[in-house]
């Protein structure tokens, strides 16, 4: 910090010397700063503290600084989609084909002696396309900037690039769960898929049984258990309060809390909904029930962001026919001097016009989060 402020010291005198400033007014400034110096050292002279305090030196040097070190520091809230949704690779930028099992097989029959068993049959799959795509940002910085950047002001920019890429990666995510399709789908399939009222430890109950009644294509039940439920920020104590209650929060009975450690909560900062009316949604786990609600699909050998920067077309010469040699990257375009960065991420994901993003439907509830 002292060597700071004698920095701006001698700022500030090159500053009134260029505006024609007399010796007194120069040692004036000399003053002012010797003094922040001496109160920085543990040292408090008394009688320079009226004269100093009305001095304009130190808001005029140190002005600048301030406003660019006080810039509040960035941070991003996380969404830890990674719990529900299925990752997959694809080789390419075309089309990759899975097949969704819709049901098992039929049950054996009886065979008395000498009986031949009757053919069965195999209920037909159901194809789920998808295919990654290209998500890109470029920024230009001018040489200028970055060689007067003594603060160190660009010098987390490659780490805001890389949230802004997770940030964004995110944001698609979560219009998986919270886009019309989806939410018609789950409201047209019926009171095991989707309910009206606010989130209480009485409707994950609700929605906990409706996953335990889930059939397959035979009519079969299946092993859907409710494993995670997804939440805006504005029901961070509410589900912290379901958690932490031993009894039901919402009734004034002794009934036990059955559901309190039988869910995961995912907060969604992205999640639509205003006060008090937040929806939210519960998911299986795919790990566990082999049912997969969603998916993110990534290209082989791209597992993540990447910053990638246009290398610098300029060469060092001696002489018009001698060789060159590399530049500092620095040093930008040949023309303007323009250092030129590029934020590149490639993922994709199921795509329907029923199910919109929904790859099964039976790993899936809704509630709108409104009064009932």
């Amino acid at each position: 910090m002292r060597r700071l402020l004698s920095m701006l010291c001698d700022v500030r005198k090159l500053q009134l010397t260029k505006a024609g400033a007399d010796n007194k007014r120069l040692g004036e400034a000399d003053n002012f700063f010797r003094y922040a110096d001496d109160v920085l050292s543990g040292i408090y002279p008394a009688e320079k503290i009226a004269e100093v305090m009305t001095f304009a030196d130190f808001p005029t040097a140190f002005g600048d600084w301030v406003q660019r070190q006080m810039v509040p520091a960035y941070n991003t809230k996380r969404f830890d989609f990674e719990q529900f949704v299925k990752p997959d690779i694809t080789p390419n930028y075309q089309f990759v084909t899975r097949k969704q099992k819709r049901a098992g097989l039929e049950d054996l029959e009886y065979v008395g002696e000498k009986g031949e068993a009757r053919p069965g049959s195999v209920v037909d799959s159901t194809d789920r396309l998808y295919r990654v795509y290209r998500w890109e940002k470029q920024f230009d910085f001018s040489m200028e900037a970055l060689v007067n950047d003594d603060l160190g002001y660009f010098s987390d920019q490659t780490s805001l690039m890389g949230i802004a890429a997770r940030r964004t990666l995110e944001k698609y995510v979560s219009r998986y769960l919270w886009n019309t399709t989806i939410i018609g789908r789950l409201t047209a399939l019926g009171a095991l898929y989707q309910i009206n009222g606010r989130l209480t430890s009485t409707r994950i109950s609700t929605a906990r049984m409706a996953f335990n009644q889930r059939l397959d294509a035979r009519n079969e039940p299946v092993a859907a258990r409710l494993r995670f439920l997804v939440h805006p920020p504005g029901l961070v104590d509410t589900v912290r309060v379901i958690r932490a209650s031993q009894l039901i929060p919402e009734l004034a009975t002794n009934a036990a809390n059955v559901i309190a450690g039988d869910f995961v909560p995912i907060e969604d900062p992205y999640a639509p909904g205003v006060s008090p009316n937040f929806p939210w949604f519960c998911m299986t786990d795919w790990r566990a029930d082999n049912i997969v609600p969603f998916v993110l699909a990534r290209r082989q050998g791209f597992p993540g962001p990447k910053i990638v920067r246009v290398k610098s077309n300029i060469e060092m010469i001696g002489s018009l026919l001698g060789s060159g040699s590399d530049v500092a990257p620095i040093m930008g375009d040949f023309m303007n001097h323009d250092i030129v960065v590029k934020v590149m991420d490639e993922w994709g994901t199921y795509r329907d016009g029923t199910d919109a993003n929904m790859i099964d439907h039976r790993g899936c509830f809704y509630s709108a989060g409104t009064a009932v």
